[in-house]
């Protein structure tokens, strides 16, 4: 994005926008033209910069890096990545005199850098964050925050000592479509949440992480001893682990990790809730036939205990990397009077009704049907009796539906988010507690599938509860 889009696409973010939404009957939640005002554009001083630094520098460090630089008020001050050709690449987007290194640390020890954007392979990012939090910056870390379970109470330690502003990067949870659903849920639209369906799909070879792998990969233009640093067997160089590391245990997450922690995070934050006690999964590698070590399709059954927050339900959570749907994200909250439905990555939702009359039913798919002709008519005078006309129709409720403007991305509010962090000490939506307690039921879900068994979660502690 150039400046000058960055600066017409913040001048839009300004504006008023009217989001239309049909009534919601029963609920002073929403009004028939409502206003809804974005983030106002700040009026930064020219000495009030964040400047900002990007470990790693793959589609995500990039992406972010972007987003980043389009809030008003920030600097790019260097990147870091193993690869040379990247770091070339960053020199032609951000600025020939930005600074570029292979070695994260050389980042951390500048004193110009306030904040750091942490994009690496799966397996660094929980290191790299500690050691960024104790050398005073500001921490953004790509999703999953840990590479294993073990790895989230010590960053979560890190963050309480040193007090950093620490922000994780599943971005729906800024958004204001993922806001207006969760204040609907709990204004009771939908009644009694009992289960949510919730899915992640993809079709195409990139999105199954078929990534391309640059012409001049070698030992040469790789880090390879500084990214294998952490591995317990020492491989030889392997462009698909390095270019493709999604696909190995030893360096990703799985689809878990990557997707169904953005699911996670969305259910938890509209719910309010701290996590689930039991996760099971099974899954597969069905089609992708590439040396992956992790599996290309997925399905969780996850169950959250009743709370104070919310009552009892189950999580269905599913990932196919080749779905003859298509691309399609979907987070389906059930309820006993309604679903809010979710469309993808968070740009609006539904809300459909269906609340039970107030009389039980009787005929129809029952078994008043069975009994004597006479039966039939001393249960049918009894339940006239008992009810009347009113209570035995279906009340008819409109449903809603509520849309993002065109235009609108959750990115950038996730990233306004962070710096008001910074600037402000305004409290973080996506903190290291709050990231953790989503990437941990997605890892345990790459626990249970290798493992073939349930495992047992305290999210109130945070940890694996061992079962006999």
């Amino acid at each position: 994005m150039s400046s000058s889009d960055r600066r017409k696409f913040i001048k839009q973010l300004g504006s008023t926008i009217v989001l239309s939404s049909a009534a919601l009957s029963g609920f002073g939640a929403m009004e028939e033209n409502e206003r809804r005002i974005l983030q106002a554009e700040k009026r930064i001083s020219p000495n009030d910069k964040i400047r900002i630094a990007t470990i790693g520098m793959g589609i995500m460090g990039f992406n972010d890096t972007r987003t980043a630089l389009a809030c008003p008020g920030v600097e790019l001050v260097g990147c870091c990545d193993l690869y040379t050709g990247r770091l070339d690449h960053a020199k032609e987007v951000f600025g020939a005199n930005i600074f570029t290194t292979k070695d994260y640390h050389e980042i951390l020890d500048r004193k110009d850098v306030d904040a750091v954007i942490i994009a690496t392979s799966d397996n660094w990012h929980s290191t790299i964050a500690i050691a960024a939090m104790h050398k005073g910056k500001a921490v953004y870390s790509e999703k999953p925050m840990v590479h294993y379970i073990s790895e989230g109470l010590n960053e979560i330690k890190a963050q309480h000592e040193t007090k950093a502003v620490f922000q994780v990067g599943s971005q729906r949870v800024s958004s204001i479509s993922f806001k207006k659903a969760k204040e609907l849920y709990q204004a009771g639209a939908i009644g009694q949440i009992n289960s949510i369906e919730a899915s992640f799909n993809r079709q195409n070879a990139l999105g199954a992480w078929q990534y391309t792998i640059p012409l001049d990969a070698s030992t040469q233009t790789v880090d390879w001893n500084r990214y294998t640093a952490k591995d317990k067997v020492k491989l030889p160089y392997d462009s698909n682990r390095f270019f493709r590391w999604r696909n190995y245990r030893e360096y990703g997450t799985g689809v878990a990790g990557d997707l169904f922690v953005h699911l996670l995070s969305g259910i938890h934050f509209i719910t309010d809730s701290k996590g689930p006690s039991k996760i099971y999964s099974i899954g597969g590698t069905d089609y992708w036939k590439d040396g992956r070590n992790v599996p290309d399709v997925m399905s969780a059954v996850i169950e959250y205990p009743k709370t104070k927050e919310h009552p009892a339900f189950q999580a269905i959570l599913r990932v196919n990397f080749i779905s003859g749907e298509g691309e399609r994200t979907s987070t389906k909250i059930i309820g006993s009077e309604g679903v809010i439905d979710l469309s993808n990555e968070g740009d609006g939702f539904t809300i459909r009704k269906n609340k039970m009359s107030v009389a039980p039913g009787i005929g129809g798919w029952d078994s008043f049907d069975t009994y004597t002709v006479a039966m039939q008519k001393a249960l049918m005078d009894d339940y006239n009796k008992k009810y009347s006309d009113a209570d035995k129709q279906r009340p008819n409720i409109p449903g809603v539906t509520y849309q993002a403007p065109q235009g609108y991305s959750a990115n950038i509010d996730h990233f306004n988010s962070f710096f008001d962090g910074i600037r402000l000490g305004k409290p973080i939506v996506e903190d290291a507690v709050f990231g953790f307690r989503a990437a941990a039921p997605a890892l345990a879900c790459n626990d249970s599938y290798f493992q073939n068994k349930v495992i047992h979660w305290d999210p109130v502690n945070m940890m694996i509860i061992q079962k006999s």
